[in-house]
């Protein structure tokens, strides 16, 4: 369990509201731009992201820098005592650089140029490009960086994407060799290269995966995204050299993301290890609200889980960089965000330990991609339409939540979660290729602590687990020797640890591991998992636990018990009632294994003996039904608790305790009635 404390990741002891504004795309409209101060303060917003896209309005010819229309933004958003993250322009270039220096552009898998256009589309190994973005940022900190406006740094925007040209190249052959100490025959055994003839006899033959190339060899596959993720914090570190030295006393962020339609953590970089490179994670937030596949409820739990892992990555308050007021303009269905909803998803952010709500943008476009995007501010230029008011309203809020920045979540509670595991996993030419499904499955681990407002941290596996009376690591597909070693070490002391299906079958180089299961691994479980069983969609089996009968779907896990104890069978199949869930005492730990996919419901009852016996609590406990949920910050001296009802009825809520309405100064106890995504803000003092 992390400590009681206070972290304040800016200089800002009040909560930051505002969002990305761009007054580059309005430099011939200074009457908007000064009416923008105007609505600034009837939104009661106070915080602004600036510059993110603005390279070619800084530097519109080579060498020739337009900083003046900046330099009265920052006055514009000081007089009213607000605060700039400034940008670094890095995640669009100007024209002119593209035209000139053809090698910044991104070349694909398929080894093809890319045009100029678009965004994140640069070379990360280009020299001129870490040069010239050297520059611009020098330039800029060197004109704003004593600026009493400049809260923080905004690192470019949303890195991804990968790029395969002959520079790219060169420097993945430089990352290998480097890796595997200058030996091709480390390279060619952890690779398993005599597969298919692929042995390398000299490095200038290794190329990046490409669908004209080669694609099958796991080893180069997972190697190949690990540089990826390496070679972009390498960029994103060449950046903040001249922030860093100009600018040391200034935090640093850039914005993570989520993949939006499962809401699940972004793939495409290993966040665990950006995140040592940032003062401040930020992260961007785009839930699908109202739509047709999904509760609310199940929604806002998935939310709950990735700002849980992104708070975790630095075990400290973050910040929300951007999210809409209303709808955004690249889901399949572009639905608007209905009463209340705002305000409740927004204080969900803040719940988790968001120092922050911030938007996607101010003001809308006129034209191109993102004019049909949300924004505070609407074409029609209204505070007084619908979605202005409820930024408003939002903003209001946040002014009477000042005394809650810089408070954490402290958990017993931890769940594993790995970037790697996840490609090395969909990686795989096994299992079903649809239902992998490793957050998802993470996800519904999580499901019934946050049912039950127990706290959770969803950690990675370089973190510490002896902070926590119980770790879940389930699907962990790829385990290194080194995490065997240290989750062995976890449950000898102490520890409870559940693990499922599908988890330890292959080293950090994505290789099997020979003669079974790990041996350290039947040591802590006291069995060996001899078989995974892939079921059809509409393939049914049950397993029985505590004389209760429950589904399974997609996977079964056949196992050899040694010394487990069994907690639950197999009902059909040629495993029926061979053992399906086994529990083991390892030195003065436990550990359970859950052989096969299964429902909510028996989540609910396994996990519920385990909450029971380590006496897992919520922080402050509020009776509620299902949908509703209370998420607590907690200070040194007093807790801040987030009632939130993600329903479309009516629920009631009881406690008995007393606490402020930090909203309206009541003091209430006893029942308590939520509207329909009503959100209440309560302090009790402990």
């Amino acid at each position: 369990m992390s400590k009681v404390e206070k972290t304040y990741t800016t200089k800002a002891n009040f909560m930051l509201h505002g969002g990305d504004y761009n007054p580059d795309q309005w430099l011939d409209r200074p009457d908007i731009l000064e009416d923008d101060v105007r609505l600034m303060k009837l939104s009661h917003t106070n915080t602004f992201s600036v510059g993110i896209f603005a390279w070619s309005a800084l530097e519109p010819e080579e060498g020739v820098y337009h900083f003046e229309w900046l330099d009265q933004i920052f006055e514009n958003i000081h007089s009213i005592e607000g605060k700039v993250i400034l940008a670094t322009p890095s995640g669009a270039r100007p024209a002119w650089m593209s035209q000139k220096y053809p090698e910044v552009l991104r070349v694909n898998g398929s080894r093809v140029k890319q045009l100029h256009g678009g965004r994140h589309n640069h070379c990360f190994t280009s020299k001129v490009y870490r040069e010239k973005t050297q520059k611009i940022n020098r330039l800029l900190a060197e004109r704003y960086g004593k600026h009493p406006a400049l809260l923080m740094w905004h690192i470019s925007n949303e890195y991804g994407g990968e790029c395969h040209c002959d520079l790219c190249q060169e420097a993945f052959r430089e990352w290998l060799k480097v890796k595997y100490d200058h030996n091709l025959k480390l390279l060619n055994d952890a690779w398993w290269a005599p597969f298919w003839s692929h042995t390398y006899n000299d490095w200038s033959q290794v190329e990046s995966p490409s669908p004209i190339g080669e694609s099958a060899v796991h080893g180069l596959n997972l190697d190949w995204r690990r540089f990826v993720t390496d070679q972009t914090v390498d960029f994103f570190e060449n950046e903040i050299v001249p922030i860093k030295e100009l600018t040391p006393n200034i935090p640093i962020t850039t914005n993570f993301m989520a993949d939006t339609f499962d809401l699940i953590p972004f793939q495409a970089l290993d966040y665990s290890k950006f995140a040592k490179h940032l003062d401040v994670i930020s992260w961007d937030a785009y839930p699908a609200w109202h739509n047709d596949w999904e509760s609310t409820a199940d929604l806002a739990l998935k939310v709950g889980f990735i700002n849980d892992l992104y708070r975790s990555l630095k075990q400290q308050p973050f910040l929300l960089m951007e999210s809409t007021p209303s709808g955004v303009n690249w889901h399949e269905v572009n639905k608007a965000k209905r009463p209340g909803m705002h305000l409740l998803s927004s204080m969900q952010m803040v719940s988790h330990g968001s120092d922050s709500v911030m938007y996607f943008q101010w003001r809308k476009s006129r034209g191109s991609s993102e004019k049909f995007h949300g924004a505070v501010v609407d074409h029609d230029n209204s505070s007084e339409n619908r979605v202005f008011k409820e930024v408003a309203k939002v903003g209001e809020t946040l002014e009477k939540l000042n005394a809650i920045v810089g408070t954490n979540r402290p958990a017993d509670v931890a769940i594993l979660y790995d970037w790697e595991s996840n490609w090395a996993i969909n990686d795989a030419q096994g299992f079903g290729m649809k239902t992998k499904r490793y957050p998802q499955t993470l996800q519904e681990h999580y499901r019934t602590f946050w049912e039950q407002d127990i706290p959770v941290d969803v950690i990675t596996k370089e973190q510490d687990f002896s902070a926590y009376k119980l770790l879940i690591v389930p699907m962990l597909y790829l385990m290194s020797e080194d995490t065997i070693s240290r989750l062995k070490q976890y449950v000898a002391n102490g520890g409870r640890l559940v693990m499922t299906y599908i988890s330890g079958i292959v080293n950090e180089y994505d290789l099997t591991y020979t003669g079974g299961w790990h041996k350290d691994l039947q040591e802590i479980f006291g069995m060996n998992p001899i078989e995974t069983d892939t079921l059809y969609p509409k393939d049914r089996n049950y397993v029985i636990f505590r004389n209760e009968s429950y589904a399974l779907k997609d996977y079964a896990t056949v196992i050899e018990v040694s010394n487990a104890v069994v907690e639950g069978q197999y009902k059909e199949d040629f495993y029926a009632e061979t053992p399906a869930i086994t529990s083991h005492k390892f030195g003065d730990g436990k550990s359970y294994y859950i052989g096969a996919r299964l429902a909510d419901q028996f989540h609910r009852d396994f996990y519920q003996e385990i909450i029971d016996e380590l006496h897992l609590k919520p922080v402050r406990k509020v009776a509620h039904g299902r949908g509703v949920s209370v998420q607590v910050r907690q200070a040194p001296d007093r807790d801040y608790l987030f009632v939130m009802n993600f329903t479309e009825e009516k629920q009631e809520i009881s406690f008995d305790f007393v606490a402020e309405d930090m909203l309206n100064s009541e003091m209430i106890t006893g029942n308590v009635t939520l509207e329909k995504y009503e959100v209440r803000i309560l302090e009790a003092a402990r």
